[in-house]
């Protein structure tokens, strides 16, 4: 089952304690796009400036992610310049120029509209539900979204909530949406607003996973080398999603609480490969089977025995 991603492509220009890297590529759809084509079929909509030449795209030769959505328009392509200190969790933003994305107006190629598994990464909340008017019959809709929106659009954040049954932000903005300083209580706060689950990504310390009926505790991968952890959260989110639809979309019943777990373990997967290199140098190098035998040493780090 293939999956409708709507968000960002972008250049990067990062600075961490262990390198630095300039004009890369970047941007939420890229990263999401990238991870969840090693499970399924990805359409990617975005917007690129005529900066964009035939060498940056790629990364998507020759994956299973079709480009008719990737808008192109005068001007330049959306830049973002941040700078990681030791603690990688968290980027400081030095500059950010929109650019042609500063006007981006989804409209989904014909195609496009009867995708059944839609992810709406971290775009302007309205263009997210105006992505979702564009779909006809959507099984599962998931989204992401950051702390501009949460300060500045609340209300319209809400609206989107109303029509997402996956939502994936990190710890920070969870606690900043909810107004909570725990953070069950603001996952909980957060579920009754809409989504059917909720998942907090927590860096390196992992993610958690908060439903009406479960939470599940997922670990980071132990890594020795890490030198870029722009992208992670799409990453994760890609590899969650990709994983689902690939998987357990075209079951009756629905997506498991097994399901969802194993999705989550997927999405740290591919998270754990994308933070071993600047821009997607690692993440597009994968083998399906280097994605397997990592998921199995994830399984050993968290597995113990009954009493």
């Amino acid at each position: 089952m293939s999956i409708l991603v709507v968000g960002s492509v972008a250049f990067d220009s990062v600075k961490t304690p262990f390198g630095e890297a300039k004009e890369i590529l970047g941007g939420s759809a890229t990263y999401f796009s990238v991870s969840s084509s090693y499970f399924t079929d990805v359409r990617l909509v975005a917007v690129v400036g005529e900066d964009f030449g035939d060498g940056h795209g790629r990364v998507f030769d020759g994956r299973r992610i079709d480009l008719a959505g990737l808008q192109r328009r005068p001007g330049k392509t959306f830049r973002w310049r941040g700078e990681y200190g030791f603690d990688l969790n968290e980027a400081r933003t030095l500059e950010t120029q929109l650019n042609v994305f500063q006007d981006f107006s989804p409209e989904l190629p014909d195609n496009y509209r009867d995708c059944e598994c839609v992810f709406l990464a971290n775009i302007d909340p309205d263009l997210q539900r105006r992505v979702l008017d564009q779909v006809r019959k959507p099984k599962l809709v998931a989204c992401d979204t950051m702390n501009y929106w949460i300060g500045n659009k609340l209300d319209s954040l809400k609206k989107t909530l109303e029509r997402v049954d996956l939502f994936i932000i990190n710890e920070a903005e969870a606690r900043e949406l909810a107004k909570e300083a725990n953070l069950v209580k603001a996952a909980n706060k957060i579920l009754s607003w809409g989504p059917k689950t909720l998942i907090v990504k927590r860096g390196e310390y992992g993610s958690l996973m908060f439903s009406d009926s479960t939470v599940f505790s997922a670990p980071a991968y132990p890594l020795e080398s890490v030198f870029d952890p722009t992208g992670a959260g799409d990453s994760f989110a890609g590899g969650v999603m990709g994983y689902l639809a690939a998987n357990h979309l075209s079951c009756s019943s629905g997506i498991s609480d097994s399901g969802l777990r194993q999705a989550i373990i997927f999405g740290s997967v591919m998270a754990s490969f994308n933070v071993e290199a600047f821009s997607l140098n690692r993440l597009s190098q994968l083998s399906y089977n280097d994605i397997a035998n990592r998921y199995k040493e994830f399984k050993k780090l968290t597995h113990f025995e009954d009493v």
